[in-house]
Protein backbone atom coordinates (compact mmCIF):
# COMPACT_ATOMS: atom_id res chain seq x y z
CA UNK A 1 0.00 0.00 0.00
CA UNK A 2 1.50 3.64 -0.99
CA UNK A 3 0.16 6.19 1.72
CA UNK A 4 0.43 10.07 1.12
CA UNK A 5 -0.41 13.13 3.56
CA UNK A 6 -0.43 16.21 2.73
CA UNK A 7 -1.45 19.77 4.76
CA UNK A 8 -3.68 21.86 2.52
CA UNK A 9 -4.21 25.41 3.54
CA UNK A 10 -7.79 25.65 2.67
CA UNK A 11 -10.78 24.40 4.55
CA UNK A 12 -11.90 20.65 4.00
CA UNK A 13 -15.20 21.84 2.48
CA UNK A 14 -12.89 23.45 -0.26
CA UNK A 15 -11.11 20.73 -0.54
CA UNK A 16 -14.23 18.44 -0.94
CA UNK A 17 -15.38 20.69 -3.66
CA UNK A 18 -12.57 19.74 -5.96
CA UNK A 19 -13.23 16.25 -5.23
CA UNK A 20 -16.82 16.89 -5.82
CA UNK A 21 -16.41 17.88 -9.17
CA UNK A 22 -15.29 14.97 -11.48
CA UNK A 23 -15.06 17.11 -14.54
CA UNK A 24 -11.92 18.46 -12.76
CA UNK A 25 -10.10 15.32 -12.23
CA UNK A 26 -7.53 16.05 -14.81
CA UNK A 27 -6.48 19.05 -13.15
CA UNK A 28 -4.94 17.33 -10.20
CA UNK A 29 -4.58 13.57 -11.04
CA UNK A 30 -1.30 12.74 -12.28
CA UNK A 31 -1.37 11.08 -15.64
CA UNK A 32 -4.75 12.47 -16.83
CA UNK A 33 -5.06 12.99 -20.10
CA UNK A 34 -8.81 13.92 -20.52
CA UNK A 35 -11.93 13.52 -18.51
CA UNK A 36 -14.16 11.63 -20.93
CA UNK A 37 -17.39 11.45 -18.59
CA UNK A 38 -18.34 11.75 -15.30
CA UNK A 39 -21.76 10.80 -13.86
CA UNK A 40 -24.10 13.61 -12.95
CA UNK A 41 -24.08 12.16 -9.57
CA UNK A 42 -20.77 12.48 -8.84
CA UNK A 43 -19.41 11.77 -6.40
CA UNK A 44 -22.44 9.72 -4.97
CA UNK A 45 -21.73 5.79 -4.16
CA UNK A 46 -21.56 4.13 -7.47
CA UNK A 47 -21.13 6.86 -9.31
CA UNK A 48 -18.38 6.44 -12.57
CA UNK A 49 -15.63 8.62 -14.13
CA UNK A 50 -14.16 7.63 -17.43
CA UNK A 51 -10.58 9.30 -17.68
CA UNK A 52 -8.16 8.47 -20.36
CA UNK A 53 -4.61 7.88 -18.60
CA UNK A 54 -1.02 7.83 -19.93
CA UNK A 55 1.99 9.41 -20.96
CA UNK A 56 2.45 10.44 -24.74
CA UNK A 57 0.87 8.64 -27.50
CA UNK A 58 0.57 5.56 -24.72
CA UNK A 59 -2.73 5.79 -23.16
CA UNK A 60 -5.84 3.60 -21.58
CA UNK A 61 -9.34 4.03 -20.48
CA UNK A 62 -9.96 4.43 -16.69
CA UNK A 63 -12.84 4.18 -15.22
CA UNK A 64 -13.31 4.84 -11.57
CA UNK A 65 -16.13 4.09 -9.75
CA UNK A 66 -16.97 5.89 -6.03
CA UNK A 67 -17.38 2.98 -3.51
CA UNK A 68 -17.99 4.73 -0.40
CA UNK A 69 -18.55 8.33 -0.14
CA UNK A 70 -18.99 10.53 3.00
CA UNK A 71 -19.37 13.62 1.82
CA UNK A 72 -17.22 16.51 3.35
CA UNK A 73 -14.60 13.97 4.89
CA UNK A 74 -14.29 10.56 2.80
CA UNK A 75 -14.04 8.70 -0.93
CA UNK A 76 -12.94 5.84 -1.59
CA UNK A 77 -12.95 4.88 -4.76
CA UNK A 78 -11.92 1.40 -7.30
CA UNK A 79 -10.32 2.38 -10.23
CA UNK A 80 -9.93 0.00 -12.69
CA UNK A 81 -7.54 0.01 -15.67
CA UNK A 82 -7.46 -2.72 -18.49
CA UNK A 83 -5.55 -5.26 -18.62
CA UNK A 84 -3.76 -4.31 -14.89
CA UNK A 85 -6.57 -4.62 -12.91
CA UNK A 86 -8.00 -2.18 -10.27
CA UNK A 87 -6.60 -0.52 -7.17
CA UNK A 88 -8.55 0.77 -3.80
CA UNK A 89 -8.16 4.72 -3.69
CA UNK A 90 -9.13 6.28 -0.10
CA UNK A 91 -8.88 10.03 0.19
CA UNK A 92 -9.49 11.34 3.81
CA UNK A 93 -10.03 14.81 4.59
CA UNK A 94 -9.29 15.39 8.45
CA UNK A 95 -10.19 18.95 9.61
CA UNK A 96 -6.75 20.28 10.99
CA UNK A 97 -7.50 24.06 12.75
CA UNK A 98 -8.52 26.15 9.83
CA UNK A 99 -6.75 23.58 6.89
CA UNK A 100 -6.90 20.06 5.80
CA UNK A 101 -4.90 17.13 6.61
CA UNK A 102 -5.45 14.75 3.50
CA UNK A 103 -4.68 11.65 3.78
CA UNK A 104 -4.50 9.30 0.43
CA UNK A 105 -4.35 5.44 0.60
CA UNK A 106 -3.46 3.60 -2.48
CA UNK A 107 -3.16 -0.32 -3.00
CA UNK A 108 -4.18 -3.06 -5.46
CA UNK A 109 -7.64 -5.13 -5.47
CA UNK A 110 -7.16 -7.12 -8.40
CA UNK A 111 -5.06 -8.02 -11.45
CA UNK A 112 -0.98 -8.06 -11.80
CA UNK A 113 -0.93 -5.30 -9.76
CA UNK A 114 -1.66 -7.50 -6.69
CA UNK A 115 1.00 -9.75 -7.73
CA UNK A 116 3.77 -6.59 -8.45
CA UNK A 117 2.89 -5.47 -4.58
CA UNK A 118 5.19 -4.47 -2.51
CA UNK A 119 8.35 -1.76 -2.48
CA UNK A 120 9.14 -0.76 -5.67
CA UNK A 121 5.89 -0.24 -7.07
CA UNK A 122 4.72 1.18 -3.80
CA UNK A 123 7.62 3.63 -3.88
CA UNK A 124 6.48 4.51 -7.64
CA UNK A 125 2.57 5.25 -6.95
CA UNK A 126 3.76 6.75 -3.21
CA UNK A 127 5.91 9.25 -6.19
CA UNK A 128 2.63 9.93 -8.44
CA UNK A 129 0.56 10.43 -5.14
CA UNK A 130 2.82 13.04 -4.16
CA UNK A 131 2.47 15.20 -7.31
CA UNK A 132 -0.99 14.37 -7.48
CA UNK A 133 -1.22 16.34 -3.96
CA UNK A 134 1.13 19.37 -4.20
CA UNK A 135 -1.36 19.72 -7.43
CA UNK A 136 -4.51 19.32 -5.42
CA UNK A 137 -3.23 21.42 -2.62
CA UNK A 138 -1.91 24.40 -5.08
CA UNK A 139 -5.74 24.10 -6.68
CA UNK A 140 -7.33 24.49 -3.21
CA UNK A 141 -4.97 27.18 -1.89
CA UNK A 142 -5.32 29.39 -5.41
CA UNK A 143 -9.02 29.08 -6.18
CA UNK A 144 -9.24 29.38 -1.31
CA UNK A 145 -7.01 32.86 -2.13
CA UNK A 146 -9.49 33.65 -4.98
CA UNK A 147 -12.25 33.46 -2.67
CA UNK A 148 -11.02 35.28 0.30
CA UNK A 149 -9.66 38.47 -2.37
CA UNK A 150 -13.52 38.18 -3.50
CA UNK A 151 -14.91 38.70 0.18
CA UNK A 152 -12.54 41.44 1.22
CA UNK A 153 -13.17 43.43 -2.03
CA UNK A 154 -17.13 42.73 -0.90
CA UNK A 155 -16.90 43.73 2.54
CA UNK A 156 -14.98 47.02 1.40
CA UNK A 157 -18.25 47.79 -1.10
Amino acid sequence: MARNRRLILSSPSEVWNLLSDGHRYGEWVTGTQQVLEADTHWPQVGARLRVRVGVGPLTLDDTCVVRICDPGHRLELEARAHPFGAARIAMNLIPWGDNTLFILDWHPLRGPGTRMHGLPVDYVVAVRNGMMLTKLSRIAVREHGEVDSRLTRDARG
